[in-house]
């Protein structure tokens, strides 16, 4: 049943090498899909300079404290250098039982982002029966979305001492019973997850891979590169537990990153996003390094 939830949460791209244009990616980033409902036009930054001349920027992140990821994705990052997103759901027992590993990753110099306390569904959406009635987000406030957001903030803060971070929405939904809720914690955060339009959808790329090949991961983060924006991949379970991608695929594209170091700026959704910010001003234009 949780399979199917986060099978849910966000549309999967089945890329392969020749599925990969600027189209497909354009239908499926979280911003694109969500302009005409919220009314909110982006203010297109299109060429934010990334820092040391690189030519795009890779977020790496790992949503629902899954303890695979502790066990395949943490040692291949660190073997590597770098450094990652997880999206910790507070409820979740990867999160209750591994508490320790979570802190000492984060101390590591990964990010701990924010998946809320119970990862809130919308149980209208077709194919969405496995949404329980108390975890239906139809029938939440904005209030009561925001608070509960909020509460995770506090705890996240208890792990790893941090003021500042980003948040993945649970199943890319942004609507409570009476509105949208994101635009409601939009300051708490540095950033949203695949949903900022005040920028070009370069900027909000986003896969969210399951059973697919190295080679595809890879191709997702040419693309990126050739426009300039952010590769965010956004993974769940490495050869283990749900939505998975086997260990070797993982690796394969973590070893293509290592050696393109030089060309793309691998780090936490939270620093790259931290950049971006630095580099926008209140009237909407581009910076210059």
């Amino acid at each position: 049943m949780l399979r199917q939830n986060l099978a849910s949460a966000i549309t999967l791209l089945a890329l392969s090498i020749l599925q990969i244009t600027s189209t497909a990616y354009a239908a499926t980033n979280l911003a694109a899909t969500n302009l005409a409902a919220t009314n909110q036009a982006p203010t297109n930054h299109a060429n934010i300079n990334w820092p040391n001349h690189y030519q795009a920027a890779v977020s790496l992140s790992y949503d629902d404290a899954l303890l695979s990821q502790l066990n395949y994705a943490i040692p291949a990052l660190n073997k590597h250098g770098f450094k990652a997103s997880f999206y910790l759901t507070l409820s979740n027992s990867g999160t209750q039982t591994a508490l320790a590993r979570w802190r000492d990753i984060a101390a590591d110099g990964h990010e701990l982002g924010n998946h809320t306390l119970f990862h809130a569904c919308s149980k209208s959406i077709e194919g969405r029966e496995w949404v329980e009635p108390h975890n239906n987000i139809d029938t939440k406030t904005v209030a009561q979305m925001q608070q509960e957001i909020e509460t995770a903030n506090t705890f996240l803060q208890a792990i790893d001492q941090q003021t500042e971070r980003t948040f993945t929405p649970p199943c890319g939904d942004f609507y409570a019973a009476d509105g949208n809720y994101i635009d409601a914690i939009r300051e708490n955060f540095v950033a949203i997850k695949g949903y900022n339009p005040q920028l070009a959808p370069k900027f909000d790329l986003l896969l969210m891979p399951e059973n697919v090949d190295g080679e595809t991961l890879i191709n997702f983060v040419k693309q990126a590169q050739q426009q300039g924006g952010i590769a965010n991949i956004l993974f769940h379970g490495i050869e283990e537990d749900y939505l998975s991608v086997s260990n070797q695929a993982h690796n394969e594209l973590l070893q293509y990153l290592s050696d393109n170091r030089d060309l793309l700026w691998v780090d936490t959704y939270l620093n790259i996003m931290q950049h971006v910010k630095q580099r926008t001003t209140a009237h909407g234009t581009a910076i210059a390094n």
